[in-house]
């Protein structure tokens, strides 16, 4: 990735160097001296990235960030400075600088820092067309749905088409890829988007409590309501309900979940007045809602009545060369991996993994190396050692199953224990995901773990 990049430094030494380190990698480079004779050229001429000093006469660097954002100048800006206290760095990244890189600086780490922040510019293009296509603000789902592949783009266009409508919308797609991040973006798009945006996860509530968490109850409608409640339906009122894992909805529910959508009209437990809703309803699904419906597991009418539009979302192996924009992004200031950077092998490395978690499994590997190996230049090395541990470091062999000393129930137990742990990891760190893979009740999962003393940070 080649780019024009002006260096600003007072010391003409300096800005020497780093001309010759950019110049050798293709970069088109220009300086100045000053922090005025930078707004100058700014005004002038665009750059993909900017490097600045801190520490110059009259204007210093600090300045320099202040008044390009007050001009509303949002082009990538690193600090490079000898200056390298923590109030500096912190001071520099809240007026907008990107990463901050003390002097004396190594060229390998400065390349990779550049390019890093020459990725992070080149992202915000396709993300600002998307939000202007859908016709909202930018917001956090506008952030995080990131990449430059044709899958994403395409689906992009048809979140643009669909959002203003008030059409139901089903999303598919398999764990980890950002199904709700979908729905956050439909919902931004459109007319509704000053209205509530309510989420439910309908496998993570228990069987018996999910009428009321939709529709609300009435005080005394069962044991433990103390109080009337509203549901989520209610909430979403004016807005937009997101029925997320609608695949694990029980089937006496779908029936009354049918006659809302229909009829716009529900009941609170225990009440005997119908309340009229006017909600959006999107959903969501990882499951293969077709074959549940030839197996009697998911009603038919339910399932066209919500999938008017179908949004599918790709596996993070489907748009690869989405891979270097995402890590841009989990890498960027005030987020968790900020201060990695990664060898064009470990890259490599990357590109070649098939991530079964998808965007949460990247997001999961990138904030384990920051907290393993923070502000690293992370190798292929240590990647594939990651990697490895992540997914192998509870499998027992098979001639290790038996344990001298040890009942068949202990040893039960730990290989149990083995799998829910490998299964949490390949999934994504996400034990909700880990738990219908292998066909159990979220609620015994979680209790499981509890009782084996799974932890967020052991997988």
């Amino acid at each position: 990735m080649t780019a024009r990049i002006l260096i600003v430094d007072d010391e003409p030494d300096i800005l020497h160097a780093f001309e010759r380190m950019l110049t050798s990698e293709g970069h088109d480079t220009q300086r100045a001296l000053s922090a005025d004779e930078a707004l100058e050229l700014l005004d002038r001429t665009s750059f993909d990235l900017v490097m600045t000093d801190l520490t110059m006469p009259r204007v210093d660097g600090f300045e320099l960030l202040a008044r390009m954002r007050r001009r509303g100048d949002d082009t990538p800006t690193l600090v490079v400075s000898g200056t390298g206290t923590v109030e500096s760095a912190v001071r520099a990244l809240r007026l907008g600088a990107l990463d901050f890189v003390e002097k004396p600086v190594h060229r390998d780490r400065l390349m990779l820092t550049v390019q890093s922040a020459l990725r992070y510019g080149q992202l915000q293009e396709p993300n600002r067309a998307a939000t202007d296509a859908a016709g909202a603000a930018e917001t956090g789902y506008q952030r995080a749905l990131i990449g430059r592949s044709a899958p994403l783009q395409r689906l992009l266009a048809l979140v643009a088409r669909v959002a203003p409508s008030e059409g139901r919308v089903l999303i598919t797609g398999e764990n980890g890829t950002g199904k709700e991040l979908v729905a956050a973006a439909v919902h931004a798009g459109s007319p509704r988007s000053d209205g509530p945006f309510v989420k439910v996860n309908c496998g993570a509530v228990a069987r018996d409590l999910v009428e009321s968490e939709l529709f609300g109850h009435e005080k005394g409608a069962f044991t433990g309501a103390i109080s009337a409640r509203k549901g989520r339906f209610e909430l979403a009122h004016e807005g937009t309900l997101l029925l997320d894992e609608i695949g694990d909805m029980p089937m006496p529910m779908q029936v009354k979940l049918l006659r809302v959508l229909q009829e716009g009209q529900l009941e609170r437990v225990g009440g005997g007045r119908t309340l009229k809703v006017d909600v959006r309803v999107l959903a969501a699904t990882n499951r293969d809602l077709p074959a549940m419906v030839r197996a009697g597991e998911f009603r038919e009418d339910l399932y066209y009545r919500l999938n008017v539009v179908t949004l599918h979302v790709p596996a993070l192996r489907e748009r690869r060369e989405d891979l270097a924009p995402l890590l841009t992004h989990f890498t960027a200031p005030g987020r968790k991996g900020h201060g990695l950077a990664f060898t064009p092998e470990a890259l490599q490395t990357l590109s070649q993994y098939d991530f079964p978690g998808n965007v949460r499994e990247l997001e999961n590997l990138v904030e384990r190396l920051a907290i393993l190996h923070p502000n690293e230049i992370i190798s292929a090395a240590v990647l594939r050692d990651m990697l490895l541990t992540t997914h192998d470091s509870h499998k027992r062999p098979r001639d290790a199953l038996y344990q001298s000393g040890k009942t068949l129930r202990q040893l039960l137990h730990e290989l149990e224990r083995a799998i829910m742990v490998e299964a949490i990891a390949v999934h994504g760190n996400s034990k909700g995901a880990a738990a219908q893979a292998l066909g159990t009740e979220r609620s015994h999962f979680y209790k499981k773990c509890r009782h084996y003393g799974i932890r967020e940070n052991e997988t």
